[in-house]
């Protein structure tokens, strides 16, 4: 055996019963195992199928983050154009940052909003 996995079993060692349940626990969970899982009296760590599926982000959010005093008025402009808002709403929406200016968006509507946002001076986010 390596010097690495006499290490390992070392340190194996020094769990209580507690620790070593948890250690299972975290493996298992870790590397999707299942540890009781036994043959001919042997233990055997039976791999159990991933089938979990990534499910891509097709809607996103536009969050006003942050909007320096300076650049109200920009922004302001910015938010009036991304949302068809009033003058009095997008200001009050703009006032009131962090604020969702926009939801249910694609990505490159979302992206575009925030390039917009940050090129008039303010700071943005797409959740």
């Amino acid at each position: 055996m390596s010097q690495k996995i006499d290490q390992i079993v070392e340190e194996l060692k020094t769990l209580t019963l507690l620790e070593a349940s948890e250690l299972v626990k975290k493996i298992e969970e870790t590397f999707g195992v299942d540890a009781s899982a036994s043959v001919g009296g042997g233990m055997v760590m039976a791999v159990a199928p991933v089938a979990e599926e990534v499910e891509e982000q097709t809607e996103f959010e536009l969050i006003l983050n942050e909007v320096p005093a300076d650049k109200k008025i920009a922004i302001l402009k910015v938010v009036r154009g991304l949302t068809g808002l009033g003058l009095k709403e997008s200001k009050e929406l703009v006032e009131s940052a962090p604020k969702q200016v926009q939801s249910g968006i694609t990505k490159e509507a979302a992206e575009s909003g925030k390039k917009q946002i940050e090129d008039a001076g303010g700071k943005a986010s797409l959740k």
